[in-house]
């Protein structure tokens, strides 16, 4: 595995190309006269480069911090670490310079000069310093991240093995939860067939003892007093006798 497939030199070698094309739209900058729309256009294009590429190494900081609380997870050392840092100051060193050239070159023109020769010395530097970097480095880095590649693909299936028994758990709860759905709707469906026998039989009752007390009513202006007194025991027995076989059987 060589430097070039290594995450952070991927992304190093991303910047040095914004880096490159900063330097030569700068040169462009420092041919064109100031009082042009052009240099105007290329002094705004300088400034947003300088910003998207100062973005660019603070992210790349961010994830040297991360590296840097556990180095033997990552498959890093010190020295390595160290590196990282250099070329991440020395990059923002440079962005900085060409930046405060163009801003000043703004303000006065013949300030420019400097500016540009400074930052133009600088940019060589720091290309030189990328392609010693990587060449130094180039064995161990690879075998640093053939380390670094192979934790994290482990990581990787842990995780994977972590959310398929998650979701083996989350299935088997579903289809319990599903089992006592389905036999509370077994149980309210029995009462309901309950309730509505109950209400069946209620309704005969009550059109029973309706019928009752009209032939009670009829029988009674027909009997005598005496009569009348012996249908009223008689009934009052009998209504006994259909309220116990009714409610009490």
């Amino acid at each position: 595995m060589s430097s070039a497939q290594d995450p952070f030199y991927i992304v190093k070698e991303e910047i040095q190309e914004s880096i490159d094309n900063l330097q030569a739209t700068f040169r462009r900058w420092e041919q064109t006269q100031s009082n042009t729309g052009e240099h105007v256009h290329l002094t705004k294009e300088i400034v947003a480069s300088c910003e998207s590429i100062e973005w660019q190494v603070d992210e790349l900081s961010k994830t040297i911090s991360v590296a840097a609380q556990d180095p033997a997870f990552y498959g890093l050392d010190e020295l390595e670490l160290e590196k990282r840092r250099r070329w991440s100051n020395t990059v923002h060193n440079q962005v900085n310079s060409v930046r405060k050239a163009v801003e000043a070159g703004r303000q006065n023109t013949s300030s420019v000069s400097s500016g540009v020769s400074g930052s133009r010395q600088e940019f060589m530097k720091l290309q030189n310093d990328y392609t010693s970097q990587t060449g130094i480095s180039r064995h161990h880095v690879a075998n640093d991240n053939d380390d670094f590649i192979s934790s994290e693909s482990d990581h990787q299936q842990l995780l994977i093995r972590q959310q398929d028994d998650e979701l083996d758990e989350l299935t088997a709860s579903v289809q319990r939860i599903g089992g006592v759905g389905l036999t509370i709707h077994e149980e309210l469906s029995g009462q309901d067939r309950i309730l509505g026998d109950l209400s069946v039989e209620m309704e005969t009752t009550s059109n029973r003892l309706d019928f009752i007390q009209k032939k009670v009513a009829t029988v009674m202006k027909k009997a005598s007093a005496k009569g009348q007194l012996m249908m009223i025991l008689f009934l009052v027995v009998l209504f006994i006798i259909l309220f116990v076989l009714v409610f009490l059987t």
